[in-house]
């Protein structure tokens, strides 16, 4: 499966991953497409933001394609257990 094929089977899935693989794929999609984090992390009330941004920044220094090939394979995973 491509990257690209991964991205839109993800929103097929027939039961809704839980939060924690959600922000996994948010990461591991941003890092795959845009590399490292960029800007300051948002503060105040903004928890999902916050959540998205740490997620992402944890990845930090990963290759674009391992982050595309690690993606694939949480999708397929997400799949055989769909």
């Amino acid at each position: 499966m491509s990257f690209e094929q991964a991205q839109q089977e993800v929103q097929q899935l027939g039961k809704k991953p839980g939060n924690d693989v959600l922000l996994k794929l948010y990461a591991l999609y941003k890092q795959g497409v845009s590399g490292d984090v960029q800007g300051n992390r948002p503060g105040g009330f903004d928890f999902v933001g916050g959540a998205k941004y740490d997620a992402w920044k944890a990845l930090q220094g990963m290759p674009s394609d391992q982050a595309q090939q690690e993606y694939v394979a949480l999708v397929e995973m997400l799949k055989a257990r769909d």
